[in-house]
């Protein structure tokens, strides 16, 4: 399947996102990070050795789609549940969503595995997801998100520089801890592309999707690492509700049902447990990984398909919500 983003105007996710990066450094007090350089890399701590904030989260989290979605934070109600939530709109779902947001580059940092993610991986463009994307980004600037408890080390830095090909001043490397304000907000701002990563491993033409919108709930801040890996996927997985406008000749009824999470045996069980259950996170039922609630609107038939629910009950218990009677 190669899908059509030759075709599209030149939209470089690393150009489209370094005015954001320009922010967190203009900003960095305001946003609470911190800025570092080493040996002329840029590093933005966003958590690990500071506080960061849902602000800083947001710019994170438009970073990682390549400045290609707009990304904003407000409340809704969740079924009754009524939360902070990340919204995000994109109408370049595919460059945004697949080619730069996808956590798809594992790094060993030290004794620790980082998640790369973010424009720079379009630069990289290895992997099975670019063969499928036919795409890459020839950008001299390249910049990565990590989600990592550590900051990257030298080793990894300098990895990461042969494989983006790249000047140390063009490199700039973001970093958030899954257990802060940062990555509670940018994962959450992960549905939409979840819920494609679900489309395409089910074998659907994702070019035939022409934009997106996608909402989850802003999980709170867990006290270790563990916890914060459950709650943040409990919130795609019990939360989030995506939408997708698409050109297809076929009915979605079928589809449709395929997608949402509750289409995994797994489901309806709080993720922490699922984890446990296995000790690998590769090893759990690929189908659970999977926004709550799924809308497909067909532009050529007019059409809309939707299924799966929200899971307030689940989303109380694993953000350990407590209520006064």
């Amino acid at each position: 399947m190669n899908l059509p983003l030759s075709q599209l105007p030149e939209l470089s996710p690393n150009r489209q996102a370094f005015p954001l990066v320009e922010e967190f450094l203009a900003r960095s007090e305001l946003l609470r990070i911190k800025v570092h350089n080493q040996n002329g890399v840029t590093v933005i701590d966003c958590g690990v050795h500071v506080s960061g904030g849902w602000e800083a989260g947001i710019l994170f989290a438009s970073v990682c789609l390549g400045g290609l979605a707009q990304v904003k934070l407000h409340w809704l109600d969740f079924s009754g549940l009524r939360w902070p939530a990340v919204e995000v709109v994109t109408d370049h779902p595919i460059r945004a969503c697949m080619a730069s947001q996808y956590a798809g580059w594992p790094i060993i940092n030290g004794k620790l595995l980082a998640m790369g993610s973010g424009p720079g991986r379009a630069i990289v463009h290895e992997g099975g997801l670019f063969k499928t994307l036919g795409y890459e980004d020839h950008s001299e600037t390249a910049i990565i998100c990590l989600e990592s408890e550590e900051l990257p080390t030298e080793e990894v830095i300098q990895y990461i520089l042969e494989e983006c090909q790249c000047d140390p001043t063009n490199l700039y490397i973001l970093v958030a801890p899954t257990a802060s304000q940062v990555g509670s907000v940018q994962i959450a701002a992960r549905a939409l592309e979840t819920g494609l990563s679900k489309l395409m491993e089910l074998g659907y033409n994702l070019g035939k999707i022409v934009s997106g919108c996608g909402v989850c709930p802003v999980s709170p801040v867990a006290c270790d690492n563990l916890s914060a890996l459950g709650r943040t996927n409990d919130a795609i997985l019990y939360g989030s509700t995506v939408l997708y406008n698409l050109r297809d000749e076929e009915r979605l009824d079928s589809l449709v049902k395929q997608v949402p999470s509750c289409s995994s045996k797994e489901y309806g069980r709080p993720f922490v447990e699922v984890y446990k259950k296995y000790g690998n996170f590769y090893d759990i039922d690929p189908h659970l990984f999977s926004p709550a609630k799924v809308w497909l609107c067909n532009l050529n038939s007019g059409r809309s398909f939707h299924a799966g629910s929200l899971r307030p009950d689940i989303l109380r218990c694993s953000f350990g919500l407590e209520t006064n009677l």
